[in-house]
């Protein structure tokens, strides 16, 4: 009987489905047929509905699809592609091959991003490295494999900038990289392209700037010298901030990003630029005793640093740095605050200043956020992910601050709720505006107000 069953179990098992020959045909046989279809079906279209439209009027249709819609409209017909060309303002170019069929393809474009089609193309990689805005592959085999990114030749960029600029002279934002030698490209854009008013200029050197200067309607200038990891290039000095102070007085905003330059290339931007009102330096390579530039930008309302190593190496005596007392805002984002004296000396330029904000600094402690105490008149304090500054420090601060209207404290982990003073706590009831996240404890007890949880005998989570 055991066997008897033994055999019985083998037998309903599915390997053994196949070892008689099958009653009907082969699954394979099966799969086949219906991968064949029973009767060829042929597809009507019917009539173009949109064919008795104006162009103006089908482009006033068709500039209500939303921007994903866009792609997949295209594909209907030719007339639907060369109208949503016609509604297309804005572009990042991959390819620079494809940069002069750019004017008949999108005759109205206004914004251009000429960045990523500017590297030279290499074979493809496994490995990309991505510094915005850029992705770029990366060879294994060369040494180093980052840090110095090969870019079309300069020919070939004063091709396609000429090229450009015959197309496309409504343009009124760009960004591209600076020909290292030659100046007709640029040159072009400068003739042709009159309405340009925001311009982002990288591997900038003091010779790009020549032409930049023939720009009259720029008001939105950035310049890169180079990008840690992606590429190098010379950078700008002060003889190339002082051709685009005499070239581009009609600046409002200005950002300077791994440039040289000193107190001189400062100074010329302050007296040529009188509509300059915000200045940002992006990890700057200044010499020593820059700060004191400051005091001729008559009209500056904001100053930004980022990702700054230092502020000034020496910014010499205070009787010799001067003021500014048209800044409104400065703004500190992921800088090295650890020289005393460079902060208190930008503090002295910037004492007016109404509005200070410090996001992801390194090596502000309560000694160093002190320092700001200079300035009397900040109606605007944002701290967010300070983590060397206690409730101490910080109210050593704020209390002094007359004006202080609003106050922003986020991800400041050694500043508690439970060690706020009562003169503190008098001061957040009078606010008109109060962010209070310091660390995640706050959070989470934000998030769980009027949920009866994390209390003492309130509901809790059994552990399983």
């Amino acid at each position: 009987m055991h066997e008897h069953g033994r055999r019985q179990r083998l037998r309903s098992w599915p390997e053994l489905w196949f070892a008689n020959p099958p009653l009907k045909p082969p699954l394979k046989h099966v799969v086949l047929d219906m991968h064949l279809p029973e009767k060829q079906q042929t597809l009507t279209l019917g009539p173009d509905l949109t064919a008795s439209l104006s162009d103006e009027l089908l482009l006033r249709v068709l500039s209500a699809l939303p921007v994903s819609a866009s792609p997949v409209a295209s594909l209907v017909c030719k007339r639907w592609l060369r109208l949503l060309g016609r509604l297309r303002r804005r572009l990042t170019l991959l390819d620079w091959a494809s940069l002069r069929r750019i004017s008949s393809r999108f005759p109205e474009l206004s914004d251009l991003d000429l960045l990523p089609a500017s590297f030279f193309p290499s074979s493809p990689s496994p490995l990309i490295l991505t510094r915005d805005p850029v992705s770029i592959p990366l060879n294994p085999y060369l040494d180093p494999p980052i840090g110095d990114s090969r870019f079309i030749s300069s020919a070939a960029l004063d091709s396609g900038l000429e090229t450009l600029a015959q197309g496309c002279p409504n343009l009124r934002r760009l960004s591209l990289v600076a020909p290292p030698v030659s100046e007709a490209g640029l040159m072009s854009l400068s003739d042709r392209c009159t309405i340009l008013q925001e311009l982002e200029l990288h591997r900038c050197t003091d010779v790009a700037l020549r032409p930049i200067s023939a720009f009259k309607n720029l008001q939105i200038l950035k310049l890169v010298g180079s990008i840690e990891g992606l590429y190098r290039g010379p950078g700008v000095t002060d003889v190339g901030l002082t051709i685009l102070a005499h070239g581009c007085k009609r600046l409002v905003k200005l950002e300077l990003a791994r440039c040289e330059g000193s107190y001189d290339g400062i100074s010329a931007i302050g007296r040529c630029c009188f509509m300059l009102e915000e200045l940002t330096l992006t990890d700057h390579q200044m010499d020593a005793g820059w700060l004191a530039g400051l005091s001729f930008c008559g009209n500056l309302k904001t100053l930004r640093l980022q990702g700054c190593r230092n502020i000034d190496a020496d910014p010499g005596p205070a009787e010799h740095l001067g003021t500014c007392p048209t800044i409104e805002r400065l703004q500190f984002q992921r800088c090295q605050l650890r020289d005393k004296r460079s902060l208190r000396a930008l503090y002295m330029v910037c004492e007016a200043v109404r509005e200070i904000m410090f996001q992801n600094c390194w090596g502000l402690d309560n000694d160093m956020f002190g320092i700001a105490s200079i300035c009397r008149r900040v109606k605007f304090l944002c701290l967010e992910g300070c983590s060397l500054l206690t409730t101490e420090g910080l109210e050593s601060v704020v209390l002094s601050w007359n004006d202080l209207q609003s106050l922003a404290v986020v991800s400041c982990n050694n500043i508690k709720g439970e060690e706020v003073s009562p003169a503190l706590s008098s001061l957040f009831s009078v606010l008109k505006e109060l962010k209070w996240t310091p660390d995640a404890k706050s959070v989470l007890a934000t998030a769980l107000a009027g949920t009866g949880m994390g209390k003492k005998g309130g509901r809790f989570f059994r552990r399983i």
